[in-house]
């Protein structure tokens, strides 16, 4: 029987966006179920003195050439955000409001569309606003959901667990008890979903 595997992510990653989409092939030749957790990388951050990788100038060229790398392999638009570094909370609450909920892969989608496919400025409440709409999602509604006390408090409960379980950055997969930093890393993910 398969493994499940738990994806921490922030839409604000363009790693977690690479790894999103390498995940549907592995849950789909696994057979694993895939639980998404959002969480707040900022706060990740805050918590343990990380920061970006592209604040160190040669490591940020090189990881934008590295992902494009990994991009092309795997046949997935990525296009640098030019607002990047983005405040992505409104939209990480959003994702939190919907854990569990059927439209929560679909708002994945459409939000990682928006930072990684046409590097638009996601932080912009009406730039975030036309692209959940023009994605077929209720913007107002889930943005109303967003200001919601209970959604603030579960994305900070879940970026609180995650740094309390040695997460330091996104993605982070875990499985069978297995902490797996980086898309990068999905090989031994996949190795350990499939048991």
């Amino acid at each position: 029987m398969p493994n499940a595997i738990e994806f921490l992510f922030d839409v604000g990653s363009p790693t977690a966006y690479l790894a999103w989409h390498r995940l549907q092939g592995i849950v789909a030749r696994t057979g694993a179920a895939l639980i998404p957790v959002p969480i707040l990388l900022g706060g990740v951050f805050k918590a343990t003195g990380g920061s970006p990788p592209g604040t160190v100038a040669a490591k940020g060229r090189w990881m934008n050439e590295d992902m494009q790398r990994w991009a092309a392999r795997d046949g997935v638009v990525l296009a640098m955000n030019p607002y990047f570094p983005i405040n992505t909370l409104t939209m990480m609450r959003v994702l939190a409001g919907l854990e569990g909920d059927s439209r929560f892969g679909g708002v994945v989608n459409t939000l990682f569309a928006g930072m990684w496919q046409q590097g638009l400025n996601m932080a912009d409440t009406q730039v975030l606003t036309g692209v959940l709409t023009a994605g077929g999602h209720d913007a107002h509604g889930l943005l109303a959901l967003a200001q919601s006390p209970d959604v603030k408090a579960r994305l900070i409960a879940n970026t609180e667990a995650a740094v309390a379980l040695g997460v330091f950055g996104a993605p982070t997969c875990f499985v069978a008890g297995q902490m797996h930093f980086g898309q990068d890393r999905l090989d031994w993910v996949e190795a350990a979903a499939a048991g």
